[in-house]
């Protein structure tokens, strides 16, 4: 079993950035790939970024690249989302996800594939 717990969320201005953290407790951290996602109000939950287990590999939603940045620490049981350069359409619930699989080192963008999930951070950029 793997909690996580999300944080860093916030109301920011076109922009701006953003750190969200995920801290997890429970099992092992560098046992699991870790992923962002995202549900603005009214629409579908959709993959933001996504870190194998070594942070080796990452893999980033196209509406993100160049702007938000995933990156974890084992020590520390932590993964990150640096957000920068957010706009008023980043504006969602983000909730980050562990997968338990093993992929080869890969990651998966398919929220149906990551086994445990945090409650979420809001941000909310304004215009």
């Amino acid at each position: 079993q793997v909690q996580l717990v999300e944080s860093g969320g916030g109301l920011v201005q076109a922009g701006d950035s953003l750190r969200l953290s995920c801290a997890a407790s429970g099992s092992t951290f560098n046992n699991y790939a870790m992923g962002w996602f995202r549900q603005a109000p009214g629409k579908e939950r959709e993959f933001v970024a996504a870190i194998n287990r070594n942070g080796g590999r990452l893999r980033y939603a196209e509406s993100v690249k160049g702007r938000f940045t995933i990156s974890r620490d084992n020590a520390k049981n932590t993964v990150y989302l640096q957000m920068n350069s957010l706009k008023p359409e980043d504006t969602a619930v983000y909730s980050c996800a562990a997968d338990t699989a093993y992929r080869l080192g890969l990651v998966s963008i398919y929220g149906s594939e990551y086994a445990y999930w945090g409650q979420g951070t809001q941000v909310t950029v304004s215009s």
